[in-house]
């Protein structure tokens, strides 16, 4: 299976970073549920996860890489 794309998922982790959406894309569900009670755990993994999405080193949920 082909992996998600980069620019989707840099897309949904600026616009709706804060409330998870991005890490649902990405197949985090448990990690996009805490995103969306602490409010991106209150800005830093917000940021932390746009960083590794726009370098290059974030993955989906099953290892595969953004395409």
């Amino acid at each position: 299976m082909a992996g998600k794309k980069k620019k989707v998922a840099l897309i949904l982790a600026i616009l709706f970073g804060v409330a998870g959406i991005d890490s649902l894309y990405l197949g985090y569900t448990k990690r996009a549920l805490i995103k969306f009670v602490t409010a991106g755990l209150f800005g830093v993994w917000w940021i932390y996860d746009i960083w590794m999405i726009a370098s290059n080193k974030m993955t989906d949920a099953d290892g595969g890489d953004l395409i």
